[in-house]
């Protein structure tokens, strides 16, 4: 099973529903706050930030707490967040981008280098592994919104580059430019999507063994813990016997 997907899961069965909701609203919020200071405050004509309250609806984010989190933006008051990308290497020589949004990079950076090294790996300079991924738009939708053939005809004349359908639903990759106009083009014919969102995906996945598998998952868990840190990507795949033992 490829990474990305399959530790989301792993992490959210392991802990405590509850603390995991509040983090990632919180998270969320963060997003939405940095994304209508970027821009403007209105989702039709902010495309970053319709895909930030894309990303909180499909959690089930409260609406007033989406509200909340654009007003705080024009309110003057909320704090400034940079934004910032870490590469570093896993156990078994897996590759890792770590997205964040921090108010204090030096903080951040020690923590996520900590992270790194306790799972006996090591944080690497920015593009030292982002070469393995391919930075693309994505956009999901469920499987009831439309028929393969009709989702498939649907994007591919919307510009976009490829659509997976399975009995779970629609997943259209796009280029990292075309995502805003796919996701329009679509929305107009089926609807609000369920996500569309910018993601780092790995040309290829390194299949490792339970020992690393293990030291990985911890890795990853460490670091999606940490406030700061919005998204984390890693090239690799376990065996369905070790995500079954950490509860996926």
């Amino acid at each position: 099973m490829a990474g990305h997907s399959q530790f989301k899961n792993i992490m959210h069965k392991k802990g405590k529903q509850d603390a995991i909701r509040s983090k990632l609203f919180s998270k969320l919020a963060r997003e939405i706050t940095v994304a209508a200071k970027l821009g403007l405050p209105d989702p039709a004509m902010n495309p970053r930030l319709r895909m930030a309250v894309l990303a909180a609806r499909a959690e089930n984010m409260p609406k007033d707490n989406i509200e909340r989190a654009i007003k705080k933006a024009a309110g003057g008051d909320s704090e400034n967040y940079d934004e910032v990308r870490y590469e570093g290497y896993a156990p078994g020589g897996v590759a890792v981008i770590v997205e964040a949004l921090t108010d204090n990079r030096n903080r951040t950076a020690g923590e996520v280098r900590s992270y790194f090294t306790k799972a006996g790996g090591a944080l690497a300079e920015t593009g030292a592994v982002s070469f393995m991924f391919d930075h693309v738009g994505q956009i999901e939708y469920d499987a009831k919104v439309a028929s393969e053939d009709a989702m498939m005809e649907a994007a591919i004349e919307a510009g976009a580059d490829d659509v997976a359908s399975t009995e779970e639903g629609h997943e259209i990759t796009t280029s990292l430019e075309g995502l805003v106009e796919v996701t329009k083009a679509l929305e107009a014919a089926f609807g609000e999507p369920k996500k569309s969102k910018l993601i780092w995906r790995p040309q290829n996945t390194i299949a490792v063994d339970d020992e690393a598998g293990e030291k990985i998952l911890k890795l990853i868990g460490s670091l999606e813990d940490n406030d700061d840190v919005q998204n984390v990507y890693a090239n690799f795949e376990i065996s369905d016997a070790l995500v079954a033992k950490m509860g996926g």
